[in-house]
């Protein structure tokens, strides 16, 4: 697992995800509180608050301008899953994209043949509902992989495919965990 990795998955824990005006300072921090790796993704905890999330990175990317495959400089992809008991949070899904999204853009995710629509703010994007997340989250558990794709503020189209192997074993130890 990369410091890249581990740095963001603490910044996710620590802002919450939900949170829109995400703390400038807590992205320096590194959690270092992971507890298990199923295939393609990773399970953390942190204790105060009481949180637990799955995260991976994408397998592939591709980013193009006018049909055209362009070279540039993201941040940190990462696709996550949290819980987070005393918020009653339970299986929400969140996706950093390593950039602005496009003002009033949404987020689309493909799992097999099926696909969802994420709202944005900032580098972040959700689904608009907890029933949207369980819907998800379903996707996911049948799915071998999700691709994502976002248009970033500059115009980019951005698309990501993230593996989806060993996420159902990575979940139930994050639910478990956070009981």
């Amino acid at each position: 697992m990369t410091k890249t990795l581990l740095r963001t998955a603490a910044f996710a824990t620590i802002s919450g995800l939900a949170t829109i005006g995400l703390a400038q300072g807590a992205a320096a921090q590194e959690s270092t509180n992971r507890v298990a790796a199923e295939t393609d993704w990773s399970v953390f905890v942190e204790e105060s608050p009481r949180a637990c999330w799955g995260v991976t990175s994408p397998k592939e990317t591709v980013n193009t301008r006018d049909g055209r495959v362009v070279t540039v400089r993201r941040g940190d992809i990462l696709l996550f899953v949290s819980y987070r008991p005393d918020q009653d949070v339970a299986g929400e899904i969140s996706f950093t994209g390593g950039y602005p999204f496009a003002p009033d853009s949404t987020v689309s995710v493909e799992v097999g043949t099926e696909t969802f629509q994420l709202f944005t703010s900032g580098d972040w994007a959700w689904p608009a509902s907890s029933e949207d997340d369980a819907r998800l989250l379903e996707a996911f558990r049948r799915g071998a992989q999700a691709v994502i794709v976002g248009r970033s503020s500059r115009g980019t189209r951005t698309e990501d495919t993230f593996s989806l192997f060993g996420f159902t074993a990575a979940m139930e130890e994050a639910e478990r965990r956070c009981r």
